[in-house]
């Protein structure tokens, strides 16, 4: 029997996982969480730091 070549193994050509466009909207997404995160953090810090009014 003889085998095909490139058909086995590591050896084949490799594919592209991502793409350019898919890897900067997940840095963009990314970044925003962050951002969203953040501001969401210090608004409620500024909120519990006003107290509660009597």
């Amino acid at each position: 029997m003889i085998r095909a070549s490139g058909t086995a193994g590591f050896r084949g050509q490799t594919a592209t996982v991502s793409s350019s466009r898919l890897t900067n909207a997940l840095a963009v997404a990314a970044l925003s969480l962050c951002l969203i995160v953040t501001l969401t953090v210090l608004s409620t810090k500024a909120t519990m730091a006003m107290g509660l009014p009597v």
